[in-house]
């Protein structure tokens, strides 16, 4: 193969819209209590080429919420954690093992409903009320017991590709938990946001989601 400097069209710049499945974790069976890669095929629409943005089936789906506006976009991060093993022979490291991982999503909301708030504090659905045009969430300190609130996330953004081949990177997540402070201000000179860091756990089949990149037919 002769060699090219590279493909402009692969290089991937702009924000996603990140969208919640209201029902917590992608996946889950209620039957077995588990949370599986095949169920959750079933509660995520067709992941297949499609002429329609997946924005748009997630945002016509009763089970997932868009989540609006976001700031500095969405970050997530893979940490290894690895153990070694050092010998005298060597005087350094002759093998690396993988001991542990972790990983996470960041982004900040930065529209300041109380139905983000909730999904930033991971408060259940029950703190929040809406009755004759007002909305009250009850900040809850909890109880003896309480297990963290499990949501799933997806996030649909540019993927690689031209105008004439343009794609999608979609980018799933089965269970996300909000584990990190949430500050709630109200400043002169700043917009109130959520700064929110979810942390990732994998599913009953070792799985913590997957990024899909699909193909979105360019219209004439």
């Amino acid at each position: 193969m002769a060699y090219s400097r590279g493909s402009s069209s692969n290089i991937i710049v702009g924000a996603a819209a990140l969208f919640t499945h209201d029902a917590g974790p992608i996946g889950y069976d209620s039957v077995t209590n588990k949370i599986t890669d095949a169920q959750a095929a079933t509660d995520l629409p067709a992941l297949t080429a499609s002429a329609t943005s997946y924005k748009e089936t997630l945002s016509s789906d009763e089970a997932y919420t868009n989540i609006g506006y976001t700031s500095n976009g969405l970050e997530l991060a893979f940490q290894p954690d690895f153990g070694d093993v050092a010998v005298d022979q060597l005087l350094d490291v002759a093998r690396l093992f993988k001991q542990g991982m972790t990983v996470n999503l960041n982004t900040s909301f930065a529209e300041a409903t109380l139905e983000n708030l909730l999904v930033a504090i991971a408060g259940s659905d029950t703190d929040l009320t809406s009755a004759s045009g007002v909305s009250t969430l009850k900040m809850s300190a909890g109880d003896i017991g309480d297990v963290p609130l499990e949501r799933g996330l997806v996030a649909v953004g540019p993927g690689s590709g031209s105008s004439l081949d343009p794609k999608e990177r979609i980018y799933v997540a089965y269970r996300a938990l909000s584990i990190e402070n949430v500050t709630v201000s109200a400043k002169r000179d700043a917009a109130t946001m959520f700064e929110v860091s979810f942390r990732l756990l994998p599913n009953d089949d070792a799985s913590y989601g997957k990024i899909v990149d699909r193909t979105i037919p360019a219209t004439a």
